[in-house]
């Protein structure tokens, strides 16, 4: 008897867990018209966060579509960043062209491919990044764990820099418009909500 109660309850949690993380669909169109927004920061003044210094390279403000998010636990990153998200904006979040782009995450970056290109290349890569998120506390890391492919975000923080004791050091990128290693946002999130309305 014990045994079925056990197994129903693993069967249980399961579908709990698959359906909350469930992606959500949205009609064709632009979601989010706006582009992401920063304010280079003139001398910022570093501080400790669980044994990094971080310094605030840039202000940085965005509305986007959730692309995809990526869980890390194992790499020298993951006590700072153990989220990434994929994000679009623009043409990126309206799902007539995600439907035509196939979309994973893995090693720190965000990989797409497509039969049929929906849309130039540039407009892709200029309208979509892999964001490496640092959650200011546990409750935004709280709501970082809580997103889902389709959710539609608004976020406030600081583009960073982070350094450890061995010469080791992450660097984020402070422009939308490259691709490739060193191409991802490396954001301080102080706060992050999912967005009732969009544009």
């Amino acid at each position: 008897m014990l045994k079925r109660l056990i197994f129903a309850a693993v069967v249980l949690y399961g579908a709990y867990m698959s359906y909350t993380a469930r992606s959500i669909d949205h009609d064709p169109g632009v979601l989010v018209d706006t582009i992401p927004s920063q304010k280079a920061i003139g001398k910022a003044i570093p501080f400790a966060h669980k044994g990094f210094r971080v310094t605030p390279l840039a202000e940085f403000n965005l509305v986007a579509r959730v692309l995809g998010t990526e869980h890390y636990r194992l790499d020298r990153g993951a006590e700072l960043s153990p989220v990434d998200l994929a994000l679009g904006w623009g043409p990126m979040s309206d799902s007539a062209v995600l439907e035509k782009l196939s979309i994973s995450q893995s090693g720190r970056f965000y990989h797409w491919s497509a039969t049929t290109l929906p849309i130039p290349i540039q407009a892709i890569s200029s309208h979509s990044a892999n964001m490496h998120m640092v959650p200011a506390d546990s409750r935004i890391e709280k709501k970082l764990n809580s997103l889902r492919e389709g959710d539609i975000v608004s976020l406030d923080g600081f583009l960073i820099r982070a350094d450890a004791e061995g010469g080791w050091h992450w660097v984020s990128s402070l422009t939308r418009e490259d691709s490739g290693n060193g191409a991802c946002e490396l954001v301080w999130v102080k706060e992050i909500n999912v967005r009732t309305s969009t544009l």
